[in-house]
């Protein structure tokens, strides 16, 4: 391969692990930002998106003499859109190259031409050390769009010299997809990177931001089944169908299946059928039990079991079903994942939930175009199990928030103080989200029809607290919370919303 002369400023097409080329800008990094070790790469600011990354030198091209083969290779809205704010962002420099031009020849005839800028090239190790000045990063920074994640999935036609981003562990990527409000200069990138450090005691962990809404993705050819259509598994299974998958579904109660014949997925008689007939079969399920009778039961999923079949646990459960279950699921020669879901019923309906995944890491790549269809981003964070203790940490910490937001409520109303002020106070402090308001209003319109189910919150309480004593370490808020929410069951409120956990303090 030729060798690459880059300089900051230029444009280019970056290729970040299995995302499609995406055009780019070269920027200085920010000065607390280290550069990867490993193979030379640049920083390159994403259009079109608030995406940012260090690409190695391989994965780059400029991006003139390779805009037309681009552009035939990749169709789709998100990627004319950032090709439309390249163009804009050349029509604007452009004219203030124009405007700097005119001025010079009025004002500095005579005056000796400025140095050029130096080229960096591949072997330049010290390239980035200067940088450019606070004042030309913000000119020439991209203009930001409404799009917000790099267009994933394959592209085909288009080779690149490198192998995939995985194979050097020394390189990373960070994608900034989760701010909802752009960048205005470099310097709060630093602030929201997800730098992830080397540590031969610790599994790595690499994010992988998904593009479901509106966005283009490439369906996997693989058969997919579905096990479960409860409040998360009918909002995955609809995504999944409308990007293009090839889905079979099987429902412990068969007319839940109806909705999606219709919308075109396949119907399995049994889960045995469902994983004989599938390549990838997921399950979501509502407890531990459950997940072992799908497996293990009568006409369960172990009968389908053959070599190759891959079997993807998205039910939030103990680690140690998890690790049963992945025993006898490769003693048959099939493949395991465990990929529990943060998230609620309307985050799934809108494909936006979070996958944290462990097991096999080739079933992990082979489930993206699913991943991407179903959730904003994914994280695989080693052996099977862990996803497991980490998804009850954090269903831990959001029941004992939502119970200790119900707790506040009702103590301003015992104390005469307005609920909806209250509400309003917290929305423009340091605590407000999208949860918090979303919870607090139903809460005050005494709407409690379930986008999260109080029962499967204290289950994973009560899972979390085992767990914690299970490697002898305290959980007192989180058992504070539990018998909050074993209150709120008493009183009959266990198939509404989580946030009916007010309940158990008024009665």
């Amino acid at each position: 391969m030729a060798t690459v002369h880059l300089r900051i400023g230029d444009l280019v097409w970056g290729k970040l692990g299995r995302y499609p080329p995406w055009p780019g800008k070269i920027v200085s990094p920010p000065k607390d930002l280290k550069k990867p070790r490993g193979k030379k790469c640049f920083f390159v600011k994403f259009f079109g998106t608030e995406d940012h990354a260090w690409i190695k030198v391989e994965q780059l091209k400029p991006y003139h003499p390779h805009k037309e083969e681009m552009i035939k290779i990749n169709k789709g809205k998100r990627f004319q859109q950032a090709v439309d704010a390249v163009e804009e962002y050349l029509k604007k420099a452009k004219g203030k190259d124009q405007a700097h031009s005119d001025d010079k020849s009025k004002s500095d005839k005579g005056r000796k031409a400025a140095k050029p800028m130096k080229i960096i090239e591949e072997d330049d190790e010290d390239a980035f050390k200067g940088g450019s000045s606070d004042k030309e990063q913000t000119d020439s920074d991209p203009e930001p769009s409404s799009v917000r994640r790099l267009v994933a999935g394959t592209v085909s036609g288009f080779k690149w010299e490198s192998s995939p981003v995985k194979d050097d562990p020394h390189f990373h990527h960070f994608l900034l997809s989760q701010s909802e409000k752009p960048a205005s200069s470099m310097e709060p990138i630093t602030k929201r990177l997800k730098i992830i450090e080397e540590d031969t005691r610790s599994t790595s962990i690499q994010a992988a931001d998904s593009t479901a809404i509106n966005g283009s993705i490439t369906p996997t050819d693989k058969r997919i089944g579905f096990l479960g259509l409860g409040l998360m598994g009918s909002g995955v299974v609809s995504n999944l169908l409308k990007m293009g998958h090839v889905v079979t579904v099987w429902n412990r109660t068969a007319e839940k299946c109806d909705l999606f014949i219709q919308e075109g997925a396949r119907l399995g008689r049994t889960p045995a059928e469902v994983v004989s007939m599938c390549d990838i079969t997921f399950s979501c399920v509502s407890d531990p039990k459950a997940a072992r009778d799908l497996v293990l039961g009568p006409s369960g999923v172990l009968q389908g079991i053959r070599p190759g079949k891959c079997y993807v646990e998205m039910s939030t459960v103990d680690p140690e079903t998890i690790m049963e279950l992945a025993q006898v699921i490769t003693s048959r020669g099939g493949r395991f994942l465990e990929a529990p879901v943060s998230g609620s019923q309307q985050l799934s309906n809108d494909g936006m939930l979070v996958i944290v995944a462990a097991g096999d890491r080739s079933v992990y790549e082979d489930c993206s175009s699913c991943f991407q269809a179903m959730g904003k981003t994914s994280f695989f964070i080693g052996e099977a199990g862990n996803a497991a203790r980490m998804m009850l940490i954090i269903n831990m910490v959001q029941g004992s928030f939502m119970a200790t937001i119900a707790e506040g409520l009702t103590l301003a109303q015992a104390t005469g103080q307005s609920q909806q002020t209250f509400l309003d106070i917290l929305c423009h402090g340091q605590m407000a989200s999208t949860f918090v308001d979303q919870k607090c209003q139903n809460i005050l319109q005494g709407n409690f029809k379930p986008d999260y189910y109080l029962k499967h919150i204290q289950k994973d309480l009560r899972l979390a607290i085992s767990m914690g004593d299970s490697v002898n370490h305290p959980t007192p808020m989180a058992a504070a919370a539990n018998e909050v929410y074993k209150r709120a069951k008493a009183l009959d409120q266990s198939d509404n919303d989580m946030s009916a956990v007010y309940r158990a303090y008024i009665h």
